[in-house]
């Protein structure tokens, strides 16, 4: 009887494994892809449905609409609201989804577009949307203040009134923008001035929207991730970390 090699042997089991796997993956993705079509006759316009992926739960699938996260069955007929959240590891899936999705890069953002704020070294850094007549921002204001070692960059975003985008320009345009935004957020001192200099509120809303920022104040950390709201400074600590 002729001998066969081990190593031609080896070579043979995983060509095979390779197969197997592709085949695998050739299948589910085209699952995926049927539940996506079926799913996304169903929502018509409602939704923009950008991906769809099974999860570790049999029969339920992940839908990713824009920078939201559902589930939906194999047969595209329910659409669950909700978290998956791992017992055996403690791992709430569903953020951990979300927060991929919601990722941005850092290296996009046009700083130069926003109010600049050095304190200490400044090596640590956090870019921040925020309207001037939101009280969060406020807020979060006063906890960045017990920050060291930190560079603020603050963009300007008026999304609640026309009164934000008159004080969002006359805090642009003051002589010390940093003095200005200081003494209105932590000292409530109105901002004066025309406010008739060029400023970059429009291309801040623009980046809020593409970033998916609909309210105020929104965070956003060097490693892409983001923070909405005035969380507390723990939490924030924690991230720059």
């Amino acid at each position: 009887m002729m001998s066969i090699s081990k190593k031609y042997v080896q070579v043979l089991t995983i060509a095979f494994l390779t197969a197997i796997g592709a085949s695998t993956v050739h299948a589910q993705s085209g699952v995926e892809q049927k539940v996506k079509n079926e799913l996304q006759k169903q929502l018509g316009e409602r939704a923009q449905i950008s991906a769809v992926r099974s999860t570790p739960v049999s029969g339920l699938y992940e839908v990713a609409i824009g920078n939201d996260v559902v589930y939906t069955d194999a047969t595209a007929r329910y659409l669950v609201q909700g978290e998956i959240i791992d017992l055996k590891t403690g791992a709430n899936l569903t953020e951990q989804r979300s927060n991929d999705l919601n990722r941005i890069k850092w290296s996009d953002l046009p700083l130069n577009d926003a109010i600049k704020v050095v304190r200490g070294k400044g090596s640590r850094q956090i870019a921040v949307f925020a309207d001037p007549n939101c009280g969060f921002c406020k807020k979060l204001e006063k906890s960045f203040q017990q920050l060291d070692n930190v560079t603020i960059y603050t963009f300007l975003v008026p999304l609640l009134s026309a009164d934000s985008a008159t004080k969002s320009k006359q805090i642009w345009c003051a002589a010390d923008r940093n003095k200005a935004w200081n003494a209105w957020m932590l000292e409530n001192q109105t901002p004066t001035g025309p406010g008739d200099c060029g400023t970059p509120l429009d291309r801040n809303t623009s980046l809020a929207k593409k970033l998916g920022v609909a309210g105020t104040p929104a965070m956003f950390f060097v490693d892409g991730s983001r923070i909405a709201g005035a969380v507390p400074l723990a939490q924030i600590e924690k991230k720059l970390k």
